[in-house]
């Protein structure tokens, strides 16, 4: 055991002949006895972290409920988009001041009296408890949200995903019209039957009453790719597919299935177009949510270390 200084000690006066005994002052065992206490209150911890993660669960619950109770699926009805984003953020940043406030306070509040400690080393301890409360209340929160922070964190590549594949749909839905059963799959299957149409104004019989061949159309298509335009055979073919069934000349039959073909190239990079828009917005959203989500976990760990040494001062008043 180390003493304080030399003053604390004093020799004890023994019977004569007999060497003296040193003895430990008060000071000394004051000393040794903080030493030996931890820094750290865990319980004032422990404490500021399940009430900063309660009221983090009940603002959210709460500001769920207004989000809802905010928006409508109709249209003209509810609040627009930015004004729900809006919304959101400032209800999160005001629900990680306000539960780690909370928190902070709590720790700083509840921790034991350190005796004979500097004013500095109390206000670094009072804010440290504040920062472990909050990042213990974090963690907490985040195990009991984590499939909400994921979806969050992971918004970008799923709502992309998702986004894409649904104004690929509608884009299609908007510009052709559904294939029948057994025949080539939209938006193929829209064109393709728009090659075999009878013109009214053609004064020849068509060749043959027989089915178009939709299906193979549609493979003649698929196999040219995004290209700007038909191979020279295979336009020749289809000219006379469809000059045999629709009556048309074999000059006009090509020309259709050029134009045809030049339509569906167009209605693809349209969808396309919407698909990698929507993708887009949904990254952009990913990216402000997790920033905005980053700034207000900062500065509910500044608010729960600042509050805790309010919290610390009352308690040694």
């Amino acid at each position: 055991m180390a003493y304080q200084d030399v003053a604390s000690v004093g020799i004890q006066d023994g019977p004569a002949g007999r060497r003296a005994i040193p003895s430990l002052a008060p000071a000394a065992v004051a000393v040794a006895a903080d030493g030996s206490r931890s820094a750290v209150s865990w319980g004032a911890v422990l404490a500021g972290a399940a009430g900063a993660a309660a009221l983090s669960l009940i603002l959210l619950i709460l500001g769920v409920g207004l989000g809802l109770s905010a928006v409508s699926p109709w249209a003209r009805d509810g609040v627009s988009a930015s004004t729900f984003g809006v919304g959101s953020i400032l209800w999160i940043t005001l629900t990680q001041i306000a539960a780690s406030g909370m928190g902070g306070y709590l720790a700083g509040r509840l921790r034991t009296r350190w005796a004979d400690t500097a004013g500095d080393e109390i206000y670094f301890r009072d804010t440290a408890h504040g920062f472990l409360a909050w990042a213990v209340a974090s963690l907490a929160t985040a195990a009991m949200l984590g499939s909400a922070i994921g979806g969050i964190v992971g918004t970008g590549a799923k709502a992309g995903g998702a986004a894409a594949a649904a104004a690929g749909a509608m884009g299609a839905a908007s510009a052709v019209a559904m294939a029948p059963a057994g025949a080539t799959p939209d938006p193929v299957g829209y064109h393709a039957d728009a090659l075999f149409r009878r013109d009214p104004s053609a004064t020849t019989a068509p060749a043959t009453t027989e089915a178009p061949p939709l299906a193979e159309v549609g493979r003649i298509f698929a196999a040219s790719g995004r290209a700007p335009t038909l191979p020279l055979d295979d336009t020749r073919y289809l000219g006379q597919l469809v000059a045999q069934r629709t009556g048309l000349s074999q000059a006009d039959a090509e020309k259709r299935v050029t134009d045809t073909y030049t339509r569906l190239q167009t209605a693809l990079n349209d969808a396309q177009g919407r698909a990698r828009d929507a993708a887009d917005r949904a990254r952009k959203a990913s990216a402000y949510a997790s920033l905005w989500l980053f700034i207000s976990l900062l500065a509910g760990a500044f608010v729960a270390s600042f509050f805790a040494t309010w919290g610390g001062r009352q308690r040694d008043l």
